[in-house]
C-alpha cells in the first residue's frame, strides 16, 4: 500500500514542479482538510500500535472515507491525487478486525498487525502532503 500511494505522491508532485499545477484557493482549502481528517483517522505510529485492531481497522476505513468526500467536492489535479491515494488503500475494504462466526465474511480477511501499520504509514503520506500543499500553495512545499 505504502509502495502505491508513494507514487501518487510523486506523480502529483510533478505537475506541480514543472508549473502544470497551480493550486486554486479551494484546492489549498481541501488540502487543509483533507490532511486533518487524515490525520485523524491514524495517529502517530507509538499511539496507533497500542489501539486494538478493530480500532486501527476503523480508523483505516475512515480514512479511505474522508478521502472520497474530498474527491466528491474537487476536481481537476487535486481530485486526480485523492482519487490515487482511495484507490491505494481500497484493499483496506477487504480486511475485518474480527473473527468471522460460521465463516460468512464476504471475503474479508483478518490482516497481520504489520498490514495494518504499512497502512497506516501509506495515509501518513498523503496527509503530510496535503498539509504541506494546504499551508505553502505548493505540493512538494
Amino acid at each position: 500500500m505504502v509502495t502505491a500511494v508513494e507514487q501518487a505522491v510523486l506523480e502529483a508532485q510533478r505537475p506541480a514542479e514543472d508549473g502544470g499545477w497551480e493550486p486554486t484557493a479551494a484546492d489549498l482549502v481541501l488540502a487543509r482538510q483533507t490532511a486533518v481528517a487524515l490525520d485523524g483517522a491514524v495517529g502517530p505510529a507509538d499511539v496507533q500500535d497500542s489501539l486494538p485492531r478493530i480500532e486501527r481497522l476503523a480508523g483505516l476505513r475512515g480514512a479511505l472515507a474522508g478521502l472520497a468526500l474530498s474527491v466528491a467536492r474537487i476536481h481537476g489535479h487535486l481530485a486526480w491525487f485523492l482519487a490515487q491515494c482511495a484507490s491505494g488503500f481500497a484493499p483496506v475494504l477487504h480486511w475485518r478486525a474480527l473473527p468471522a462466526p460460521g465463516g460468512r465474511a464476504f471475503d474479508a480477511v483478518l490482516r497481520p498487525t504489520d498490514q495494518l501499520a504499512d497502512a497506516e504509514r501509506a495515509v501518513r503520506l498523503p496527509a503530510a502532503m496535503l498539509a504541506r500543499t494546504g499551508s505553502s500553495g505548493k505540493p512538494n512545499g
